[in-house]
């Protein structure tokens, strides 16, 4: 379960330094109960993010099965996709 609480600590960690793989592995190392996953924002299919900015937006995942997949439930979620936008 993803709290809904953790996406404005989450924004606000991403937002202190610029977004890429290192800034995952930040969050990784943060909050090692959370899978993290990056991409691009146009690789992301599924149901819309719980959370939209300029530069990223943040999907939850469900990982409970062998392949992960995007879900909008938090009860299920079990990690987020920092998904970057292009500029």
């Amino acid at each position: 379960m993803i709290s809904p609480e953790l996406i404005p600590e989450l924004v606000a960690m991403i937002h202190a330094q610029p977004l890429s793989e290192t800034t995952v592995m930040r969050l990784r190392q943060h909050y090692s109960d959370c899978h993290f996953t990056y991409c691009m924002d146009d690789d992301v299919i599924g149901p819309s993010p719980v959370h939209e900015d300029e530069v990223f937006n943040l999907y939850l995942i469900d990982g409970r099965n062998h392949c992960l997949t995007i879900t909008a439930d938090y009860e299920i979620a079990t990690g987020v996709v920092v998904a970057e936008k292009e500029a």
